[in-house]
């Protein structure tokens, strides 16, 4: 109990030390990086996790692909597959990005597909009944029913990229990352901790900002099932 405590106070202190809110190495200046590396990564994955999800979903073809890439990226480590593309592609921020959304494709894309081929097949047959066409059944009835999976699949995501974003600053690019290894390096116990600290702040506001989301657009009725992962 007392070494956590310590721990605490140490975070505390190092969070309100003036030192750490100015300058390159700033939490300012750190925090703005690994957003930029998050934010950048997630838009990319989202675009090819969703246009993959919701046509493979709505028309049913290329359901095992999905699966194979889903069990695919669960076997691959985060860490490896960073060195992996930066030694092939060199070191730049463009091998980071490609890792982080090449983890983050898959969680997008598995739940989009599994909410859209989850709609109640009666449901569609009866959007068709009414007259719509292909592009509206989607839109108007398969995106909005399969919208709890889909904002889940973004939330976990966006969380690993957060937390794994930590992973650029190996490769000698910027981020929170900085801080831990940097830390390592000079065996500075309090920039390690205070470093996975703010990391971790930052993957509990994302997850507050999800769940804020969900329940804005998601209809209360749809909301119990978005419980898959």
């Amino acid at each position: 109990m007392n070494d956590f405590l310590n721990q605490i106070e140490l975070v505390g202190d190092w969070l309100t030390s003036s030192q750490q809110w100015r300058g390159d190495d700033g939490i300012p200046n750190r925090l703005a990086e690994h957003l930029t590396y998050s934010g950048i990564s997630l838009v990319f994955a989202t675009l090819i996790g969703l246009t993959f999800g919701l046509l493979v979903g709505h028309t049913g073809r290329g359901a095992f692909a999905v699966a194979s890439v889903a069990n695919l990226a669960r076997a691959i480590p985060t860490f490896g597959l960073v060195v992996l593309v930066v030694t092939v592609a060199g070191l730049s921020t463009t091998p980071v990005l490609v890792a982080l959304v090449a983890l983050a494709v898959p969680p997008i894309l598995i739940n989009t597909f599994e909410g859209v081929r989850g709609v109640d097949p009666d449901t569609r047959d009866a959007a068709r009944g009414m007259g719509m066409t292909g592009w509206e059944v989607l839109l108007k009835v398969e995106v909005p029913m399969a919208l709890p999976l889909i904002l889940l699949g973004l939330r976990v995501a966006a969380i690993q990229v957060v937390a794994t974003a930590t992973v650029a600053a190996y490769p000698g690019l910027g981020g929170l990352g900085r801080f831990i290894v940097d830390g390592l390096a000079r065996n500075n116990y309090e920039l390690v901790i205070g470093g996975s600290a703010v990391v971790v702040m930052l993957a509990l506001v994302v997850q507050a900002v999800f769940t804020a989301l969900r329940r804005v657009v998601v209809s209360p009725g749809l909301q119990p099932s978005a419980t898959k992962s």
